[in-house]
């Protein structure tokens, strides 16, 4: 689950709120332990991502970075090569 977590700081254009939602959703189900709530917790989880995305979405814009802004489409390509050699 972790794994889709994915950095969102200094990116150009900067993150979406619904890459900023999907990273508190997989921090939320690993924290949890599930990826689907019962319905008895289905409240408390959604409160949880929801905070979790209201938290990070402060973070990456109070965030100072004095490095240049990364290219998506090079990252990609990265992670990409990266994957490609750790299951060749």
């Amino acid at each position: 689950m972790c794994r889709n977590i994915k950095t969102l700081a200094n990116f150009e254009p900067p993150a979406t709120n619904d890459e900023v939602r999907a990273s508190a959703l997989q921090f939320v189900r690993k924290l949890s332990g599930t990826t689907k709530p019962s319905r008895a917790n289905e409240e408390a989880f959604s409160r949880a991502v929801d905070e979790v995305t209201e938290t990070a979405r402060r973070l990456i814009d109070a965030i100072e970075i004095h490095a240049p802004p990364r290219n998506r489409e090079e990252e990609a390509r990265k992670a990409k090569e990266r994957s490609l050699k750790r299951f060749a």
